[in-house]
């Protein structure tokens, strides 16, 4: 048996290719939107495609089972586990195998047996992989969402993200159930995990790409929890605001994905972005930090083009309207920018402005700067509204006393509670209260200041 596993840092997330090394076909479990990497890790292994899976409907990116399948005439494989809310929906149009708990399937000499371990969702199955050829039992376990390095797969985001009200606890329940019938795997079972450090799939995960289930009972703090009541108060405290797109990407990977964009993003000038600042239109400035602090244009929004460049894109952009960004502008940084937004669904690219021309947009716009307001400033400053906009989580380990905490997330649903006046934004190191800061100047706020230290700044000096 061979196994590849498919990391992609920008999300995260790990998809995996295993092949019979005897035939030479393999199965891909869990692909993104970037179907192409597959296809190109096969040929680069000599094998071909035959079979598609995915361990369960996911929330953070746009799933790639239906168009790889077809793209590669491979039988599409997805769970029919998860009740009547939670179906795929496009199953018979894509001629899919439904799985259930004890679903088995061969490729070449290599067995898959589904397992139904719902928790972080109702449908989600983990997959063992035995290697026929030499053995009778499992040599390992891609588990998808459900046991991570170091945790397990959050079980409120039915809840929190989805919108299924009152399903926490009972979600919770489920997987301490899965977690406990699964530890009676022989401990030398190998798991591979579906996401690794960064996720907002869980709140704990650890960066080592793999594990055994014997490890994991050990330093796992879920599997090595034994009372149930114990572990449902654990798993569901802490856990961080889920991306507001994950709603998005549920609905949209259980109901069926559109085909990604195959044009380039077209490149525009800055009459064109200013006229679209006026008109209401969403403009992304995607340069570093620095580089927006130091002078942008009036209405633009920061989102710097770094690990957590899609996390925030989902997190704020909308779907349902055109979106201009301002950066690299040449032919392949425009494919990788919309490449990279495809992965979350977002594929209404209006245009690009080149980051040379910004001088254009700004003679139209105006420039603006965010004032950086230093601790004993903002101390100073007794009219000011401190906003922290951290995760719950975060601002409950420690906050700057007075301080009105809302997360990043859910600013721009929460405008009307910000109060009017001078603002002074701070998170916990100085990045995401920029883009706060670019926020509320975006809607017209006034005497907005950023914290450049954040929280541990304030704190080292406290």
């Amino acid at each position: 048996m061979l196994l590849k596993r498919i990391y992609d840092d920008r999300l995260a997330q790990a998809s995996y290719l295993v092949a019979c090394e005897h035939s030479r076909v393999a199965l891909i479990v869990d692909p993104n939107r970037n179907i192409e990497q597959y296809v190109a890790a096969a040929s680069r292994d000599n094998v071909r495609i035959i079979a598609v899976t995915e361990t369960h409907i996911h929330a953070d990116f746009v799933s790639g089972s239906r168009d790889l399948a077809a793209h590669t005439d491979a039988q599409l494989y997805l769970s029919n586990a998860g009740g009547p809310d939670w179906k795929y929906a496009f199953a018979h149009d894509a001629n899919a195998e439904l799985l259930s708990d004890g679903s088995t399937f061969l490729v070449g000499d290599v067995r898959v047996d589904a397992v139904h371990t719902p928790g972080h969702t109702p449908e989600h199955l983990t997959f063992l992989l035995t290697d026929t050829s030499t053995a009778a039992v499992p040599m390992g376990a891609i588990t998808g969402d459900f046991i991570f390095v170091g945790d397990v797969g959050r079980p409120d985001l039915l809840e929190r993200a989805a919108g299924q009200s009152g399903t926490m606890e009972a979600s919770a329940r489920q997987l301490f159930r899965s977690v406990q019938a699964f530890k009676t795997h022989p401990d030398y079972l190998q798991l591979w995990p579906g996401h690794g450090a960064g996720s907002a799939c869980g709140k704990a995960l650890g960066a080592m790409p793999q594990s055994t289930l014997g490890y994991e009972k050990i330093f796992n703090w879920a599997l090595a929890e034994t009372d149930e009541a114990s572990f449902i108060r654990a798993v569901l405290a802490g856990q961080p605001e889920p991306p507001a797109y994950f709603a998005t990407m549920k609905r949209m990977n259980r109901d069926g994905t559109p085909p990604p964009p195959t044009s380039l993003p077209r490149v525009s000038t800055g009459a064109e972005v200013a006229k679209a600042l006026n008109d209401g239109a969403i403009v992304v400035d995607t340069r570093l930090i620095s580089a927006f602090t130091a002078g942008y244009a009036r209405g633009t929004t920061s989102i710097p083009r770094n690990k957590s460049f899609l996390t925030w894109s989902g997190a704020l952009l909308p779907y349902d309207r055109p979106v201009f960004f301002i950066g690299a502008s040449d032919d392949a940084s425009r494919r990788s920018l919309a490449l990279d937004l495809s992965l979350i669904g977002i594929d209404a690219i209006a245009g690009v402005l080149p980051v040379e021309e910004l001088d254009d947009l700004i003679a139209v716009t105006g420039v603006a700067q965010i004032e950086e307001a230093a601790q004993e400033t903002a101390a100073a400053k007794r009219n000011a509204t401190t906003l922290d906009v951290r995760t719950r989580a975060e601002y409950n380990d420690g906050h700057i006393p007075g301080a009105l905490n809302i997360p990043l997330p859910e600013l721009q649903s929460r405008l009307d509670e910000v109060p009017d006046g001078d603002i002074v934004v701070q998170c916990q190191h100085g990045s995401r209260s920029v883009i706060a800061a670019s926020i509320l100047q975006r809607e017209g706020r006034s005497g907005v200041m950023n914290m450049p230290g954040g929280f541990a700044e304030w704190e080292r000096n406290g």
